[in-house]
């Protein structure tokens, strides 16, 4: 089928990551300020809005659809929003239904999210050590992570890990991740760590730990090779020769990603950001209110946001200043 959503360079988009919340049981020191200012309810996308919204994308191509947050199982009554999605997933329309969330909540819903077609889940997970964990999180708990992520491998879901690389904080803890990852059978990804937001008094320049720096001390202990395979989003991946694993990097800014992009990002208030790295977006939430009995104007919006789709973002460090540095924070835009 030919693809309906292509952007100026000639790529498909066919992943779309939705926001569903901008709340969070959690207040990680690299994603939010400690005392956060929310959205008011009236501005946010209803349930039901979610899925019309969600709906024009999966018809205009759309196969991969990953809810995330704030935390995404936070928001009241999300179970509807997934049975919901489901339909697409019966049809053949939608070929992945999946989310990334802290884990918190997991192990409440992680039966119902396989029933309603859930297979992968992302767990983000930044240090085993439960006082590092307290600090990191600021409100977080690690055992009930744990418990989550028990709950999500006995219902049948393939866990990921998400591992952000943060400089003095969780490089002694590198070998330690891995071996536990590969104990227990999940795919573990590294991720860089992005400006996103205004994080108050937490310093960017000294948060960024390099993936190039962890391949380096990674190629020390075992032997790296390169994959091709591509999961639709943006990791590149290598297998540890020695227990087999798989390990992803996601790379904003040592190796961006861009040339091979085929996401965009709808915020729970219905912007859409065409690049995670860059400010400009389209209100998609108006043309969908204000033409509750058609989708057509909704769907002639999103064709011409992906119109404007920009080659790349513009992330750097490299002069001990955060260039590029866009102003919303990370749980506004989907995690």
């Amino acid at each position: 089928m030919t693809p309906r959503l292509v952007d100026p360079f000639e790529r498909a988009i066919t992943y779309l990551r939705v926001s569903v919340t901008d709340r969070c049981d959690f207040r990680c020191v690299y994603c939010m300020a400690e005392q956060m200012t929310f959205l008011p309810k009236k501005e946010l996308l209803t349930l039901e809005e979610l899925d019309r919204m969600c709906s024009a994308f999966v018809g205009l191509g759309v196969e991969k659809l990953r809810i995330t947050g704030g935390e995404p199982l936070v928001r009241r009554d999300i179970m509807t929003f997934f049975r919901a999605m489901s339909r697409h997933l019966e049809s053949g329309a939608l070929k992945e239904l999946t989310l990334t969330t802290n884990g918190s909540q997991l192990f409440r819903f992680a039966e119902d999210l396989y029933a309603a077609g859930v297979r992968r889940v992302n767990i983000s997970l930044d240090t085993l050590d439960e006082a590092k964990f307290a600090r990191v999180t600021r409100w977080g708990r690690l055992p009930q992570v744990m418990k989550g992520i028990d709950a999500a491998r006995a219902a049948g879901m393939r866990v990921k890990i998400n591992v952000v690389a943060l400089k003095g904080f969780n490089e002694d803890e590198l070998f330690d991740l891995v071996d536990w990852c590969a104990r227990e059978d999940m795919h573990l990804t590294f991720i860089e760590v992005m400006p996103m937001g205004d994080m108050g008094e937490t310093d960017r320049v000294g948060q960024y730990w390099p993936l190039t720096d962890v391949r380096r001390q990674l190629a020390e202990r075992y032997t790296l090779t390169e994959l091709t395979e591509r999961t639709g989003g943006p990791a590149r991946y290598v297998r540890l020769e020695e227990t087999g694993q798989k390990l992803g990097f996601i790379t904003p800014l040592t190796h961006n990603f861009c040339e091979s992009c085929n996401r965009v990002r709808l915020t729970c208030t219905g912007e859409l950001y065409m690049c995670l790295g860059q400010e400009d977006m389209a209100d998609l939430r108006k043309p969908l209110r204000d033409f509750p009995a058609t989708d057509a104007p909704l769907v002639s919006a999103i064709e011409k946001a992906i119109g404007r789709k920009p080659k790349g973002h513009d992330f750097d460090y490299s002069r001990q200043q955060v260039e590029g540095q866009v102003s919303r924070h990370m749980s506004h835009t989907g995690g």
